[in-house]
């Protein structure tokens, strides 16, 4: 008996998920087994499981496996309960503190972008962004902060497939423009919503990385133009990016 044939199955799965939630690429059942080394065809059966439960799925006709929104919800589910929540709050809250404005832990979802966290301004005239908001992709800070972290191929694909719903005059309503602005948000490592969501209200975001450097969720800071400018949020962006790192390294780090 090998180690392999020790793994007990509850936690082959689990290093199933594990592989695939590290891959930047989509990967067949070969692909993942070559990484653990486990019986061919318990791979392949455990993949079937998971797909038909709805945890990974088949892109199109391949036999290449990607993770699905529920394993994505489970992640985050993880992490708003998990004991770093506390440390993540108070990282907000000392961000909010200094900048002064309403902060705000934004995840990716398979249609948008979802407020799982956030600490308000204490100033009386605020914009309300709930938690568990969801806003579009291509018209918010935080959206556009993840669309600039993805691949270049997957970028275009997905840019090219968003609804490019007019939220206001200054919203992308072309995937053109929308792809121009990305690759500056790439150089960067910021960006922006200049009213494009909601007219009066400005936002800057910033992503956070895992470990490896891979795109986890966004810190975003908002506020209303009677209050703010953008030339007064880029001028925060260090300390937001200072609040992101803290964050990744209660996250990620042993």
């Amino acid at each position: 008996m090998t180690s392999s044939d020790r793994i007990p199955t509850n936690l082959r799965t689990l290093l199933i998920l594990e592989v695939l939630g590290r891959s930047d690429q989509p990967m067949t059942a070969t692909e993942i087994n070559d990484v653990l080394g486990l019986p061919k065809q318990t791979v392949h059966r455990l993949c079937a499981t998971l797909e038909e439960e709805g945890f990974i799925a088949r892109i199109g006709s391949s036999k290449r496996y990607q993770v699905t929104r529920r394993l994505r919800e489970l992640g985050s589910g993880l992490l708003h309960n998990s004991r770093d929540h506390i440390t993540r709050r108070q990282i907000l809250k000392d961000l909010a503190n200094s900048v002064g404005e309403t902060v705000n832990y934004v995840v990716p979802e398979d249609d948008g972008m979802r407020y799982l966290d956030r600490v308000e301004t204490d100033w009386a005239f605020r914009i309300q962004l709930p938690i568990g908001t969801n806003v579009p992709f291509h018209c918010t800070a935080s959206g556009k902060c993840f669309l600039a972290s993805l691949p270049p191929k997957q970028r275009e694909s997905l840019v090219h497939n968003l609804n490019y719903e007019r939220m206001t005059d200054q919203t992308h309503v072309s995937a053109d423009t929308l792809l121009e602005e990305l690759a500056d948000v790439k150089k960067q490592k910021y960006s922006l919503d200049r009213e494009e969501f909601l007219d009066g209200m400005i936002a800057l975001a910033v992503p956070i990385t895992d470990s490896n450097g891979r795109f986890v969720s966004v810190i975003a800071m908002h506020g209303p133009t009677q209050r703010l400018s953008i030339e007064t949020l880029v001028s925060q962006v260090s300390l937001i990016q200072n609040a992101a790192r803290k964050l990744s390294q209660a996250l990620f780090s042993d």
